[in-house]
């Protein structure tokens, strides 16, 4: 054998050998290009974002916004951590369901004063928020993107093995005209946990909490506005910082 043809077929040796396909790159979220389009954007921006590897990253971070019904996410967890291991009772799945799933804010007041004040501090207290202020109009609460990411990010570990199930259910069932925003971004193949909050549709706040799973992956979202000219205009502006956000997931 000639060695032209030697070294032929070492190479095809070598190739077959190596893996099919090189190592990808890990993906990170385009945070340069979100807060490029937040700055542009008319009112106020804040976002962070927790990749799979659990790096945390975001733009305005520590910003407090009223919380509005992304508050709901706490009652969720308070309510089911006040249950712990035992059974969740009827009238519990009739306020939780729409509380969560099309944002009834009826429901949240009564799921608040069933768990109260306390619990809805402590649970703050246990997850790490920084910025959590409770206000007795829930909806005034005051949290920054970055309570909210790593909240979401971690939920399993504030909710009882036993309730884990339906919140995830609850979350991933949001009713399909509240999944605007990132809902609308949401990449092929991964599973999207949802809860959006918003001033009643006025634009005074438009914000979304999520946590994207894939297998054992996860991403989570926070992303606050507020003073948009109008609730559209929040959802545009919610649904364009996701999409740079998560582009190339």
């Amino acid at each position: 054998m000639s060695k032209p043809s030697r070294t032929f077929l070492l190479l095809v040796v070598l190739l077959a050998l190596a893996p099919a396909t090189a190592e990808a790159k890990p993906w990170q979220p385009d945070v340069a290009a979100a807060r490029r389009y937040a700055q542009k954007r008319a009112g106020e921006v804040a976002f962070a974002v927790i990749d799979q590897r659990g790096r945390f990253r975001g733009y305005r971070v520590a910003d407090t916004a009223p919380a509005a019904s992304v508050f709901k996410v706490m009652l969720l967890a308070a309510l089911l951590r006040k249950r712990g291991e035992h059974p969740l009772r009827r009238g519990d799945r009739r306020l939780l369901a729409p509380m969560i799933r099309w944002s009834d804010s009826v429901a949240a007041t009564r799921v608040r004063d069933m768990v109260g004040p306390r619990r809805i501090r402590r649970l703050a207290r246990v997850a790490g928020m920084r910025d959590f202020r409770y206000h007795s109009i829930w909806g005034l609460s005051r949290t920054s993107p970055r309570d909210q990411v790593r909240f979401m990010y971690r939920l399993q570990r504030y909710v009882p093995e036993r309730h884990r199930p339906y919140a995830r259910y609850l979350l991933s069932h949001v009713v399909r005209s509240q999944r605007w925003g990132v809902g609308r971004v949401v990449p092929p193949g991964w599973k999207l946990f949802l809860k959006g909050g918003w001033g009643s549709g006025s634009g005074r706040v438009d914000h979304q909490v999520a946590l994207l799973k894939r297998g054992p992956q996860r991403v989570a979202l926070a992303i606050f506005t507020e003073f948009d000219p109008s609730h559209a205009y929040g959802k545009r502006t919610l649904r364009g910082v996701a999409a740079r956000l998560l582009r190339g997931l």
